[in-house]
């Protein structure tokens, strides 16, 4: 049996760049970081030759072309395993639509633990990333980037930068504890309730960039946030991180007519009011969970001014996809 523990993620600036539409002209940048919600996979081999999934659906099939599940169809064609085999997972946040990059976090979780039942070795987690990357966006044919998978796999407070040719650069974020410890502290993050899927969204977002040249320049100005966070979080300068992660929302919004709504308007409006100095909906947009940057006094003010949204707690997490179990 092999288990592996993949957390989940939170991106602050510069998401919709790591879309190929875009960084195959322009480079692409983000800052995003891990945190401690984790995806969990299970695989195990099973006693007859056919394939087992538990998930929040159950599947008993006799072989790999009969199973629903489209991320683990793929993965077990991509590495040729073809049956007699178990596979569960379980999560610690809802798996769709909350833009904490959990159906990433499932695809390298599963990968790394098919991998060292597969192979008896350990992949690195640039890997791991591309080829997560290789299932959803080329097998699966999502309208996604690679953040996502990148962010993932390697975990911790990251710089990626995405390149015209497909290739990833990941850097480490370096500051201060402290600066860690008060960025950390100062999130808020509160769950919506509002479910979305993603697709819809990259889809509008990625024909703008094809299409929309003013959307491209809006997106350049996005990259040059993220690469303003990273130089000011190096010299452990917090100072703007508010500042930013409000642009940078505004930006976002112009990038596709879905992204946000009259209820995401007014609970950010709201937070703002009550000491938020930015913010902004994770993920693709439209639902999921929204963070609020603002100093720790306030975010029980926050939360009073937006009682019908559940706070989650959250830590930054430094680890990225890893195997805690093998027997």
């Amino acid at each position: 049996m092999i288990i592996s523990k993949t957390p989940l993620r939170m991106s602050f600036v510069g998401g919709g760049s790591d879309l190929p539409a875009f960084y195959e002209r322009q480079p692409g940048a983000v800052i995003t970081t891990t945190i401690d919600k984790y995806v969990y996979v299970t695989v195990n081999k099973k006693f007859d030759d056919h394939v087992r999934l538990s998930y929040s659906e159950t599947e008993n099939v006799e072989n790999v072309d009969q199973i629903k599940h489209p991320i683990v169809k793929a993965v077990l064609k991509r590495l040729n395993i073809p049956g007699g085999i178990e596979i569960t997972s379980i999560g610690d946040i809802p798996s769709k639509g909350t833009g904490l990059g959990s159906s990433s976090a499932f695809t390298v979780g599963l990968i790394n633990a098919l991998k060292v039942y597969q192979e008896q070795k350990f992949s690195s987690p640039h890997d791991l990333a591309d080829q997560a990357s290789e299932v959803e966006i080329k097998d699966l044919g999502e309208p996604i980037g690679k953040q996502d998978q990148y962010g993932v796999a390697f975990g911790g407070l990251k710089f990626l930068q995405f390149h015209s040719d497909g290739q990833v650069s990941v850097d480490h974020v370096i500051c201060s504890r402290k600066v860690k410890e008060d960025l950390d502290n100062n999130i808020l993050m509160l769950y919506t309730g509002l479910a979305r899927p993603a697709a819809s969204v990259l889809t509008q977002q990625k024909n703008n960039l094809e299409s929309d040249q003013h959307k491209v320049n809006t997106m350049k100005k996005m990259v040059q946030l993220a690469h303003d966070l990273y130089q000011q979080l190096q010299k452990d300068n917090l100072d703007a991180f508010g500042e930013i992660l409000h642009a940078n929302w505004m930006y976002k919004k112009e990038m596709a007519d879905n992204l946000s709504n009259p209820a995401i308007d007014e609970w950010y409006s709201v937070g703002r009011q009550h000491g938020a100095l930015g913010g902004k909906i994770l993920g693709a947009g439209a639902g999921g969970f929204l963070i609020f940057y603002a100093p720790q006094e306030r975010h029980q003010e926050i939360k009073a001014a937006l009682p019908h949204l559940k706070p989650v707690d959250f830590k930054f997490e430094n680890n990225g996809s890893q195997i805690i179990f093998i027997h």
